[in-house]
C-alpha cells in the first residue's frame, strides 16, 4: 500500500468534487450577474441558479453515498491544528452544498412558488406559502450564500498553501 502522501482519492470522488465547484461557482455567477427584476436576462440567470443549486444536491448526494461507501484516503500528516481546521471546513463545505440549495428551495416554496427547472417538466414543492418564514429562510440563504465566499475562499488557498508552502501531496490527491 502505497504511504499516505501518495494515496488518491477516487476518479468518482475527484469527479463529484470537481462537478460541485464548476456549479456553485455557476449557481454564484448566474446570481450575481441576472439583472432587474422582469428581464429576460433575469428569467434566464434565475433559471441557470435553479439548475445549478438543484444539481449541487443531486451531486451531493451521490458524492455523500460514494464517501459513506468508499472511504476517502488516509489523511496527510500534518499538525494537529491544520487537521482539526481541514475538518471543520470540509465540515462546513459538506453543509453548505446540502443546506444552501435547500434553503433556496424553501425559500421559493414558501414565497408560494415552487421551483422550476426550465426544459423539464418538474416543479419542486416541499413546503407551501409562508409569508414570514420566507423573509427568515431568504435572510439565511444570503447569509450562507455571502459567508460561504470566504469558506470557500479559504478551502482552495489552503489547497494552493499545501502544494506552494508545504509542497505535500494535498491538491495533487484531488486532481
Amino acid at each position: 500500500m502505497p504511504s499516505p502522501e501518495l494515496q488518491r482519492y477516487s476518479r468518482p470522488a475527484v469527479l463529484f468534487h470537481w462537478v460541485i465547484v464548476i456549479l456553485i461557482a455557476t449557481a454564484y455567477l448566474a446570481i450575481e450577474v441576472r439583472g432587474p427584476k422582469g428581464s429576460d436576462s433575469r428569467a434566464f440567470w434565475t433559471a441557470v441558479h435553479f439548475w445549478a443549486g438543484s444539481l449541487v444536491l443531486t451531486v451531493a448526494v451521490l458524492r455523500l453515498v460514494w464517501r459513506l461507501w468508499r472511504q476517502p484516503p488516509d489523511e496527510i500528516e500534518s499538525p494537529a491544528v491544520l487537521q482539526f481546521l481541514a475538518r471543520l471546513v470540509h465540515l462546513a463545505l459538506y453543509l453548505f452544498i446540502f443546506v444552501q440549495p435547500l434553503l433556496g428551495i424553501l425559500m421559493i416554496n414558501t414565497g408560494g412558488h415552487p421551483v422550476t427547472l426550465a426544459g423539464l417538466n418538474v416543479d419542486i414543492t416541499l413546503v407551501g406559502a409562508d409569508p414570514t418564514a420566507r423573509k427568515l429562510i431568504h435572510g439565511a440563504h444570503v447569509l450562507i450564500g455571502n459567508a460561504f465566499y470566504w469558506v470557500i475562499g479559504v478551502h482552495a488557498l489552503a489547497a494552493i498553501g499545501h502544494h506552494v508552502v508545504l509542497r505535500d501531496q494535498t491538491l495533487r490527491r484531488m486532481m
